[in-house]
């Protein structure tokens, strides 16, 4: 019985260790939050990695965008330079697990704030509301906003809240869905699609990577509040990110940053919002 016994406590101690390195090999966090990596001089911050104008990994390896710009700004404040960033990708469907996880010390891309998500993570801001649009061709007259698409063929992501809101609000455009909104601008540009609809930042990132060639139409007709997602109950944090959301609008940082990131698209910078301190 003792030879068992001890048989049992030298497999448990293998498989302890082994669930170790599994958890470390798969990139698991530490348990610092986001203020105490800012006093160590480093934070990681997630971002998308494809979307141009807001989040994009360019093929130097560096990164730029809004959602870059506005990070940068928030671990500025928090004591971070630039350069003790560490950007991690982060996919929508994994971002709360990736906070909960401690993977990230806060995510900025493209995260829209709703009750259920406030569930499992704290926000800060908003930093941007944005609102779905139309992008279309730069020479194209006929669509100046959603009441203008009856017979129109708009395309939008299979499964999307844009295509939805479409579907469901004007049923008189010939709604198409892709895979990606790669896709939808392929069909833009070779004719095959009239307009490519969701959030009117993420059409002016797609826009300003052929600048003169889309335009955005600029009547937005729905409310998307982009927030800054952090570790949940986590005050200390949440209040200075809000202060360093509030200290870029100010200074004029904010409106600079939207301005650089969507040249030549007709996009127009919004009045900022309100950071809402709940």
């Amino acid at each position: 019985m003792r030879i068992n016994r001890a048989v049992r406590v030298g497999v448990g101690a293998v498989a302890l260790a082994l669930a170790a390195t599994v958890t470390a090999a798969c990139g698991g966090g530490d348990e610092g939050s986001a203020l105490d990596h800012a006093k160590e001089g480093k934070l990681t911050v997630g971002i998308k990695f494809d979307q141009p104008g807001l989040g994009l990994r360019n093929t130097d390896g560096t990164y730029s965008g809004f959602d870059v710009e506005v990070a940068k700004y928030v671990a500025d404040k928090l004591g971070v330079k630039p350069e003790a960033i560490t950007f991690k990708e982060t996919p929508s469907a994994q971002r709360e697990t990736m906070i909960e996880n401690g993977q990230v010390d806060f995510i900025v891309a493209t995260y829209s704030i709703n009750d259920k998500r406030k569930e499992k993570v704290d926000f800060a801001g908003p930093y941007y509301v944005a609102g779905q649009d139309l992008l279309v061709r730069a020479d194209n007259t006929d669509i100046t906003g959603p009441d203008s698409l009856a017979g129109k063929k708009v395309c939008s992501v299979k499964g999307s809240t844009p295509a939805q809101n479409i579907e469901k609000n004007y049923p008189q455009a010939q709604l198409q869905t892709y895979d990606t909104y790669s896709l939808c601008l392929e069909g833009l540009r070779g004719g095959a699609i009239d307009a490519m609809t969701t959030d009117d930042v993420i059409l002016a990132g797609y826009a300003a990577q052929a600048p003169g060639t889309y335009k955005l139409v600029g009547k937005t007709f729905t409310t998307e509040n982009y927030g800054i997602g952090l570790k949940k109950d986590d005050t200390e944090a949440r209040t200075k990110i809000n202060d360093a959301i509030e200290a870029m609008i100010a200074d004029g940082s904010w409106k600079a940053a939207l301005e650089k990131s969507f040249p030549g698209t007709g996009f127009k910078v919004p009045e900022p919002p309100k950071v809402d301190r709940y």
